[in-house]
């Protein structure tokens, strides 16, 4: 019965493996202008994308804690991904305290408790079972130039400059601190069950945030990018870090609703970005 039931969609992605670069660009891109639209209509409060995008990612963690703590192994995880993770959450809590100090601030909170204990017992209690060595990506590919991107580009608000270059390297280093795990994936052609609904729930996290920025861009005909006391760079740098990470994220998305379709409990991979 399940077998037959997932045919069509079989065949699907069948159909799709077989068009060229360009034909796989434009459904992707039909695809999501679709779930943006759809999301536009459904939900009247844009602003609530941004918090069911961190709950998302907590929820994700909390994924990535119930492995580690019934399979008793990090095989599969990586390390740097985490850390970088924690970095990131604590630039951006540090930037929510001082600037905002609302339910963003209880959601980042979680989230960072949540990841440090996921390095804990990576660097601890299992470390045994880390691979080291498939975890190659160094961290200061993706740290050194978030922070030299936010020297360069930051908000102009009425907050201290020092607060609004560590929440522009917030943004920067959060588009780009999955690469290690990708990496990690790319290196293994494999990634097992709770890894991957991990990954898949960052990218389902990115999409939210990123069909935000795009709707608030529609609805002010382009002039939400270009705010006064913004900044004219700043604004459209958030939007392509959102994009980015949207982008880095898709195929290996890709890959997992395929497996789930095909009812795999791990996903096979034959590349990624």
């Amino acid at each position: 019965m399940g077998r037959r039931r997932s045919a069509p969609l079989n065949n699907l992605f069948a159909w799709v493996r077989r068009q060229s670069t360009k034909v796989k660009t434009f459904l992707a891109a039909a695809l999501v202008f679709s779930a943006v639209l759809a999301l536009k209509l459904l939900v009247k409060d844009h602003t609530q994308f941004f918090i069911v995008s961190e709950v998302i990612h907590f929820l994700g963690i909390l994924v990535l804690i119930y492995k580690l703590t019934t399979q008793k192994t990090c095989s599969g995880l990586s390390l740097k991904s985490q850390e970088l993770t924690a970095i990131f959450l604590a630039a951006r809590l540090c930037c929510s305290y001082f600037m905002e100090g609302n339910i963003h601030t209880i959601l980042d909170f979680s989230t960072l408790f949540a990841t440090l204990w996921v390095i804990y017992m990576m660097r601890i209690k299992l470390k045994s079972t880390y691979i080291a060595e498939l975890d190659s990506m160094p961290l200061y590919y993706m740290a050194v130039p978030s922070a030299i991107l936010a020297i360069l580009i930051h908000p102009y608000t009425h907050h201290a400059r020092f607060a609004r270059v560590l929440w522009a390297f917030a943004v920067y280093l959060e588009s780009v601190s999955v690469l290690p795990q990708l990496r990690m994936i790319q290196n293994t052609k494999m990634i097992e069950p709770f890894t991957a609904h991990y990954v898949f729930a960052l990218g389902v996290a990115r999409f939210l945030g990123c069909a935000h920025w795009i709707i608030q861009v529609y609805d002010s005909a382009g002039k939400y990018l270009f705010l006064v006391g913004a900044g004219y760079i700043w604004l459209p740098m958030v939007l392509l870090a959102e994009i980015i990470q949207t982008f880095i994220l898709a195929d290996f998305c890709y890959y997992y609703v395929k497996s789930v379709v095909n009812g795999q409990l791990i996903v096979s991979l034959s590349s990624l970005v």
